[in-house]
């Protein structure tokens, strides 16, 4: 039954995927939470290691966005009870799901509730983000987006202290696979001022292929109740540009052009999986700014600074770069 299982979550990228994986295997959800004065941000990521020496954890990592520190906190395998009906996990005392939260972590605790989720458009050739990659069964990793923007409802303890998360805003997205690449960059933010339509997410890695590798990426940018796509198997083009103080990248197709630069903030070191195990480091900052525009045909259709924006700059990233328009 397992392989159906994983069938069916092939068509539903949201739910789990690693129905009778023993080893060489991890999944990991994220969920970003800010609250509606924005002087509370986490990021909480529920997920399951399976090494290749077969001692596999659970993990629930905690990144405190305004805090710059994160937190590991290790389960028993049995304690990672997934759904196989849809995105549903009870991870011991914590839940997540796509339309809630609930911790109960040392100095931690709370429900949230999420309303008016954003998915990633869905089309048959493409159930997800990584559209026809989707069915590439080889892949090193597999990302997905479960909500690009939603609303907040509930509160957290956070040391003792009640924080009303009420009209907060949030994400949630998700990786599975083996390893992270050894190259990424990745950001997000759905704070762009009193617009609460727009978001954007973007995220280029080196990906290996068939003995060999290629630079791929996926963007998603919500604007005026559309994601507008930019990716590797969209045709798409990119430009990647990395300063000491900034990352600068572009994207185009035969109608919409998207320029973003990226302004670094403080971070807090999370751990991230290499061959099934949680072993690697990746200092992410959800202090960082993104300066967006955005073109039809040469025209500024919309310019806006995108705060609370999520941001990692990791691995040999000089293999991701180029100053002129690739594919």
């Amino acid at each position: 039954m397992n392989w159906y299982k994983r069938w069916q979550a092939l068509w539903d990228p949201d739910r789990y995927h690693g129905w009778g994986k023993t080893q060489n295997y991890f999944e990991g959800w994220y969920f970003k939470v800010v609250s509606p004065g924005e002087d509370y941000a986490f990021a909480f990521i529920p997920g399951i290691s399976m090494p290749a020496t077969g001692k596999a954890h659970a993990f629930i990592q905690v990144l405190d966005g305004m805090q710059s520190t994160a937190t590991y906190h290790r389960f028993k395998p049995a304690d990672f009870q997934p759904s196989d009906q849809k995105f549903a996990l009870q991870l011991a005392e914590n839940a997540f799901a796509a339309d809630h939260l609930q911790v109960d972590l040392p100095g931690l605790r709370g429900h949230l509730q999420f309303s008016g989720l954003t998915p990633w458009p869905r089309m048959l050739y493409a159930p997800g983000i990584m559209g026809w990659f989707s069915f590439v069964p080889f892949m090193e990793c597999y990302h997905g987006v479960v909500s690009v923007n939603h609303r907040i409802s509930g509160h957290l303890e956070i040391a003792g202290k009640r924080v009303d998360f009420d009209g907060g805003k949030g994400y949630i997205e998700k990786d599975w696979g083996r390893s992270f690449p050894n190259a990424w960059i990745w950001m997000q933010s759905n704070h762009f001022g009193p617009d609460e339509s727009v978001s954007l997410m973007a995220s280029v890695a080196n990906i290996p292929w068939v003995g060999s590798h290629f630079v791929g990426y996926i963007v998603g940018f919500l604007w005026e109740g559309k994601i507008y796509r930019f990716a590797t198997y969209t045709g798409a083009k990119m430009k990647a540009v990395l300063r000491d103080d900034r990352e600068e990248l572009g994207f185009k197709d035969g109608r919409h052009e998207l320029r973003i630069t990226a302004h670094k903030g403080a971070g807090g070191e999370l751990v991230s999986p290499i061959a099934g195990e949680m072993t690697g480091k990746v200092n992410e900052s959800m202090q960082a700014r993104l300066e967006v525009r955005f073109f039809r045909r040469g025209q500024l259709l919309y310019e806006g600074t995108g705060r609370n924006a999520g941001l990692e700059v990791a691995g040999l990233t000089k293999s991701l770069l180029t100053d002129t328009w690739r594919r």
